[in-house]
């Protein structure tokens, strides 16, 4: 899905699809790079508020630890392959939490202590997980692929983008929260059709 943007030149990044992001990035294009910061910084320091316990946070606050990690990240793109709605959200909440443990283990190590924690839960997927949504991401595509645009559009607002209601009917052109779910509940009933047809 690439929606022109005003100027009808290029897609609006906003709007373009991560993985589709991603290709552009690690082709070189620093747009698409500010769009993945952009997209992905705000809620990953959200998700990471006040995960970090008090004793590891030494010269970095969470907030600086997500951007740095997030930085790294993108310095190794060419190196990082993920599929499916919310696989590369699953990386880098995967990749905060790993340095967050490392921060707990050396505010433990400086602190004297012999026990280093792993208390940090990650609340990502298991392997299980990942290998029944393999099959799943690849259904849910199909059936997103057989959808008209007007439906892609409002599933990646919502589904990948997590936008609210109000976000999804400013950009769709919708009065009100209650047409853009009435429009949203009928997009994600389509694709659950789709995906179901698709055994």
């Amino acid at each position: 899905m690439t929606p022109a943007d005003p100027s009808g030149s290029q897609p609006q990044p906003l709007l373009l699809a991560t993985s589709e992001l991603l290709s552009l990035a690690k082709a070189g294009d620093a747009r698409a790079l500010d769009s993945l910061m952009a997209r992905y910084l705000p809620r990953l320091r959200r998700w990471a508020s006040g995960r970090l316990p008090m004793r590891a946070r030494s010269l970095f606050d969470t907030g600086d630890l997500v951007q740095e990690t997030l930085l790294k990240t993108f310095e190794r793109l060419d190196h990082i392959e993920v599929r499916g709605p919310g696989g590369f959200q699953a990386y880098v909440r995967a990749a905060v939490l790993n340095r967050m443990r490392d921060e707990v283990r050396w505010a433990d190590r400086r602190r004297g202590s012999e026990e280093v924690t792993d208390a940090l839960e990650d609340h990502g997927p298991s392997p299980l997980d990942m290998a029944i949504g393999a099959d799943v991401v690849a259904r849910y595509e199909r059936a997103l692929a057989s959808l008209d645009e007007e439906d892609r559009m409002l599933l990646h607002l919502r589904i990948e983008l997590d936008y609210d209601l109000g976000e999804i009917a400013t950009h769709t052109g919708r009065a009100t929260k209650d047409a853009a779910r009435m429009a949203v509940t009928r997009a994600l009933k389509r694709l659950a059709d789709a995906m179901g047809h698709g055994h």
